[in-house]
């Protein structure tokens, strides 16, 4: 695509006469990209950085609704497209926030971006978690190392609403202290006395007063009332099969804990096939699947 589509103007589509509204004009297409702009950049770590964006259609910035969990598809014009999951909270409006790895290509040109750059953006897609059904109850929440950067979306969400839940824990591992991400919001949950907080690392350094071990370590010192809680856990696919087995132990119902996974979700409307886990599209069932759900897909732990 030519640099000048960064600057392209956007005109609303008319059917039947009529101009179409922004929840419509996002629907219409969902191949199409709307520019957004740059509006904010924070460094995380050494490879980390969040991206804040607002679209610059005043019509689809306000249509634009997401739930915890779910992905865009973000386009660098001339370069590529790639899934990013969203790290902001659907609380949160106006902007959406992406956590981005440099690790490639299309990664590496957007860490050289700067504010008031323009990209495209299109979604949201897939299924999230499962909000709703969480209100009311206890949720446990385990990130491991870059899984943070969905579970974030989930943890704003209910720091917002936090009357509406019931206890909340929070376990996060990295592998050390380097990259350990969002600190200042865990920083902030840390003195809350309504948020339980467990950070660990594999290997700590001087600097580090958390816990030492995997991520797992912290559940040997958890209360859980298993028939009032939800389980969300997003990170390393390595690191899953230990934790639900760390859940059950605390007798954690099988679908009540969901887990988010990892594919190149290139289309995002399941036509291309690149995401499929047995038979189905992580694009469009997923990425967040309940244990019984990904226990019975072929391929999925």
């Amino acid at each position: 695509m030519p640099a000048s589509a960064t600057a392209v103007s956007i005109h609303p589509f008319r059917e039947s006469g009529r101009a179409l509204n922004g929840a419509e004009m996002m629907h219409a297409n969902p191949y199409r990209p709307w520019p957004a702009r740059i509006t904010s950049i924070t460094e995380l770590t050494a490879t980390e950085t969040l991206f804040e964006f607002r679209f610059i259609d005043d019509c689809i910035r306000e249509a634009f609704h997401h739930e915890p969990g779910q992905f865009v598809e973000l386009s660098l014009f001339g370069v590529g497209e790639a899934p990013i999951s969203i790290s902001s909270s659907p609380t949160k409006e106006g902007f959406i926030e992406l956590c981005v790895r440099r690790a490639g290509r299309f990664t590496e040109r957007l860490h050289q971006m700067q504010c008031g750059e323009i990209v495209g953006i299109r979604g949201p897609f897939g299924r999230g978690f499962p909000l709703e059904a969480m209100r009311g109850h206890d949720v446990l929440l385990v990130a491991g190392g870059l899984g943070i950067a969905p579970l974030r979306s989930l943890i704003n969400n209910i720091h917002d609403e936090r009357s509406d839940f019931g206890k909340v824990t929070i376990i996060y591992g990295s592998r050390n202290p380097s990259e350990v991400m969002f600190r200042h919001q865990f920083e902030m949950w840390r003195h809350r006395k309504d948020f339980d907080l467990y950070l660990t690392v594999d290997h700590a350094d001087d600097s580090w007063d958390g816990e030492v071990g995997l991520v797992t370590r912290p559940f040997a010192n958890l209360q859980i009332d298993a028939d009032n809680t939800f389980g969300a856990l997003c990170g390393p696919p390595v690191m899953y099969r230990f934790v639900v087995e760390e859940m059950r132990k605390k007798h954690i119902s099988y679908d009540r804990i969901y887990m988010s996974f990892e594919r190149h979700m290139k289309c995002g409307v399941g036509k291309c096939g690149h995401c499929q886990i047995g038979h189905q599209y992580c694009c469009i069932d997923g990425p967040v699947f309940n244990y019984w759900e990904a226990k019975n897909i072929q391929e999925s732990m």
